[in-house]
């Protein structure tokens, strides 16, 4: 579902990041007024997760590739507002540090996995969970929640890949960013979120939101007292875990290269071959010169803990900043 550079027009690039504007300035708001520095770890847990479960690759029918988010779950843990700002963090050290996803599409990527999944999917948690006052009926919110939040977003990639055709082409009238319509991007897109990507993330937040209650129900939004130490241990299994990503070879659809491009269309879309390409330090969480399972353990210690240390950062500014109100 990341959405990579050249794949947009600018001017699409550029709509998607003023849109995202207004959400980063409410949810940073809504944390500073919510979240305290005791707290603030409790996001980078969030975004660590995030980043960590994007990395399990899971293999598709027709030879492509995708991947939960946990979206849904972040904001069940953490609050919608929270689990924006969790995962907006994790889209760009995925960006800047491993090459997935765009720089220029970072708005993009963050309005369908940083909003619209993490907000869709908690909307519908807290309508069942409301209506279904039970312990199983909060497992089921959270499930429901987290299948219909990914589902969403991946309506709304998709949508954003297929307008670029019919709105930028190129004088010989072939379209210059993603080449691929409505029609198709959007089948391309829902229908494996609808029949399996959708369960895998219903998964990976049944086991987590099991996990959580267990050792510490008190991290659940609003929930109370919290053992965030006895969470680093779900980390920990998931960066082991992180090389069955791995097993899926195949490309996730709308992130090919140039190369792979050509080879289905017979030739390379011009703001495709001509845009911009940053070359970044882990690409595709691979590491020089060790194996590839060894560099996806690496890659996905050195993000996770990257996320986990800048919010610690983060609570520490507040702390201080807190102090200074005081003085």
């Amino acid at each position: 579902m990341h959405i990579p550079d050249n794949y947009l027009s600018l001017s699409t690039c550029a709509v998607m990041g003023a849109a995202m504007a207004p959400v980063w300035a409410a949810s940073a708001k809504k944390i500073k007024s919510e979240i305290t520095k005791e707290e603030m770890p409790r996001l980078g847990i969030g975004a660590a997760f995030s980043f960590l479960v994007m990395m399990i690759n899971v293999p598709l029918p027709g030879g492509t590739s995708g991947h939960a988010v946990g979206g849904a779950l972040l904001a069940v843990l953490i609050g919608p507002y929270a689990a924006c700002i969790s995962i907006t963090a994790t889209l760009l050290i995925q960006a800047l540090f491993f090459g997935d996803g765009g720089i220029l599409s970072f708005g993009a990527n963050a309005f369908n996995m940083a909003f619209i999944l993490p907000f869709t999917g908690y909307f519908f948690y807290k309508f069942i969970k409301d209506r279904a006052k039970t312990e199983k009926g909060g497992y089921f919110a959270a499930i429901a929640g987290s299948y219909i939040g990914i589902n969403a977003a991946a309506l709304r990639a998709a949508t954003e890949f297929g307008v670029q055709p019919l709105l930028f082409r190129s004088a010989r009238g072939r379209p210059l960013y993603c080449p691929y319509p409505l029609s198709v991007s959007i089948p391309a897109m829902v229908i494996p979120h609808l029949l399996l990507l959708g369960a895998v993330e219903a998964f990976f937040t049944a086991a987590a939101y099991s996990y959580v209650k267990k050792v510490s129900p008190g991290m659940i939004y609003a929930g109370g007292k919290q053992k965030i130490k006895a969470v680093y241990g779900l980390l920990a299994a998931l960066i082991l875990l992180s090389p069955l990503g791995l097993l899926a070879a195949g490309t996730a659809w709308g992130e090919w290269d140039g190369a792979e491009i050509k080879s289905m269309l017979g030739y390379i879309p011009e703001g495709i071959g001509k845009g911009i390409s940053l070359k970044a330090m882990m690409p595709d969480y691979s590491v020089p010169g060790l194996s590839g399972a060894a560099g996806y353990i690496l890659s996905a210690a050195a993000g996770a803990s990257i996320l986990v240390i800048i919010f610690k950062l983060l609570g520490l500014i507040v702390k201080k900043n807190a102090v200074k109100a005081d003085d």
